[in-house]
């Protein structure tokens, strides 16, 4: 029983390890935070699948540190001119809770591999709208939508959506793809649906 939950454990690291590399990867980069990453967020949705809801919200929350930990820096959350509550609001929405929140695509598993999509699909729009919340309550204060025309002045709830959709949507396109893909590899699909009794 103990080697099993080490297994579970070196499995979970590996994979929040993955995902943490994988986030370093870039396609779009957004110039106030947030980008579009090479299947980022997909070890992390995996390992909250095989293992359930426990495993997935503590693997996410780690995982949420990690991307806490990469983006405090002068050119990141330490350069957008925020003040103390700001920051604090912003550690939250756009870090713990943004990434924490993964976990949740295990909720779906014991419906097979429609469970996955809808649950890997349900975290990735729960991210969205943790960084929507983030940009219509911090960041309106900071007039930071002037970057992208004046359609956005007094409208910080359309440029929450417009500024996060931009690269939420294809993260979620992006990641749906490569799972229905891999999906087709019978090993894949039967690794990721097996019921995990640890």
């Amino acid at each position: 029983m103990k080697s099993k939950k080490v297994r579970v454990l070196v499995e979970c690291a590996v994979l929040v390890a993955l995902a943490t590399a994988l986030s370093l990867v870039k396609i779009i980069k957004m110039p106030l935070g947030g980008s579009v990453t090479l299947i980022s967020m997909l070890p992390i949705c995996v390992i909250a699948i095989r293992h359930g809801l426990k495993s997935g919200l503590l693997s996410s929350f780690v995982y949420s540190l990690f991307q806490l930990m990469l983006g405090i820096t002068l050119d990141g959350l330490l350069g957008w001119g925020l003040t103390p509550w700001m920051l604090i609001g912003c550690i939250f929405f756009d870090y713990i809770l943004a990434y924490t929140v993964l976990g949740i695509a295990g909720l779906f598993r014991k419906h097979g591999e429609g469970g996955a999509y809808i649950g890997i699909t349900l975290a990735l729009v729960a991210r969205f709208v943790s960084h929507l919340i983030s940009g219509y309550v911090i960041f309106k204060n900071l007039e930071q939508w002037e970057l992208f025309g004046a359609v956005f002045q007094n409208r910080p709830l359309l440029y929450s959506v417009c500024y996060n959709g931009f690269y939420m949507l294809p993260e979620l396109a992006i990641t749906l793809v490569v799972v229905v893909i891999l999906m087709r590899i019978p090993y894949f699909k039967k690794t990721i649906l097996a019921p995990q009794n640890f």
